[in-house]
């Protein structure tokens, strides 16, 4: 099947060249944080791309200083107001659009322009490749205001093993690009003037291989991984449905919409 990569959007800016698909998250006003617009329209191109026999490399990146600053603080408010059928949506929707871009049969490219944070660094190094300038800093910061960082966990524990990825999620910490690398997040380094440069001068070395076998490659690697993964992305939507009915994630949302520190009624 032929698809066509659409170009309009609203929160992406789509361009192709050579075979390779350039999409840049562009709500640089808002550190390209994630809302549902934003996450439904990457879905669409990805699994577009996904489909489109012209397109061979797909490139993600940021407009502006941020690679994605995770969810949009407009979405984060309304959170407090959800039913549990729609939190339930919301944790599918994020999820999804992770498993589309782990699954998608073209290889793809990160290029980390600056902060990803919680779901930002879902999307940046979720991919077959991250590229990031020294500048970058990386970290699931969802503990720190009552969330559980669930779906990203299944894909983290895959990346970096379970004693690394309980350091990350259980700390909230913010990495620099450095130690991201040294913990096999990142796959190189790059200064700020080189990002795209680099992006693009890898994604030639991928138009020179064989469509096919990188397909039946990614195909076999996404296989090796499906059912476990299956499980875990569901336990995990589940565990996100239950936490957000809880004290801490209301004052979470509250306190980081207040720019306080948090109260934690939990702990006692």
């Amino acid at each position: 099947m032929k698809g066509r990569v659409p170009g309009n959007y609203s929160t992406l800016r789509a361009h192709s060249e050579g075979g390779v698909l350039t999409l840049t998250m562009n709500r640089p006003e808002k550190r390209n944080a994630l809302n549902t617009t934003m996450i439904d329209e990457l879905k669409q191109a990805l699994d577009a791309a996904g489909k489109d026999e012209s397109c061979r490399v797909i490139v993600l990146t940021g407009a502006g200083d941020a690679f994605c600053a995770g969810m949009d603080l407009d979405h984060l408010e309304a959170l407090n107001t959800k039913t549990t059928d729609d939190h339930r949506a919301d944790s599918e929707r994020i999820a999804w659009l992770f498993r589309i871009l782990y699954d998608n049969p073209k290889p793809t490219i990160a290029a980390v322009n600056g902060a990803a944070v919680a779901g930002g660094m879902g999307l940046a190094t979720i991919c077959d490749f991250t590229l990031a300038v020294t500048e970058a800093k990386f970290g699931y910061s969802e503990v720190k205001i009552g969330f559980v960082p669930a779906i990203v966990s299944a894909f983290l524990r895959r990346q970096i093993g379970d004693k690394r990825a309980r350091d990350l999620l259980l700390t909230g910490r913010l990495v620099e690009a450095r130690e991201a690398f040294e913990l096999g997040l990142v796959t190189r380094v790059v200064a700020a003037s080189e990002l795209m440069q680099e992006a693009h001068a890898l994604a030639k070395k991928l138009l020179c291989n064989s469509p096919e076998a990188m397909r039946a490659t990614k195909r076999l690697l996404s296989a090796f991984e499906s059912r476990h993964l299956d499980e875990q992305i569901e336990a995990a939507i589940q565990a996100n449905v239950d936490a957000r009915a809880t004290e801490d994630f209301r004052e979470g949302v509250r306190s980081f919409l207040e720019k306080r520190k948090p109260s934690w009624t939990s702990r006692e």
